[in-house]
């Protein structure tokens, strides 16, 4: 298994979590857990999903969603599992 961390932070807007589901499903990307908060109308979401079976590199995923992104008004993240729990450890 092969755990990716996705953050999607901006102005909140209809369709964010849709067109994000969309790209993962497109691409065979799984969500395995998540969650989202919507403060004073900005939109945080955090995703935890496996690529093993993804049809795309690590970096097209990252690339592709950060055009997405872009496209959508908000900022996305990837980072590999191991990454992040290196940079929370304590």
């Amino acid at each position: 298994m092969k755990k990716t961390i996705i953050t999607v932070v901006g102005k909140d807007t209809v369709g964010i979590i849709a067109k994000v589901c969309t790209y993962l499903a497109d691409k065979k990307i799984n969500i395995e857990d998540i969650s989202q908060t919507i403060v004073q109308g900005y939109f945080n979401m955090m995703m935890v999903v496996d690529t093993a079976n993804s049809t795309n590199s690590f970096m097209d995923m990252a690339d592709d969603l950060e055009e997405l992104g872009k496209s959508i008004g908000v900022v996305i993240k990837c980072q590999k599992e191991e990454i992040f729990d290196q940079m929370h450890r304590i």
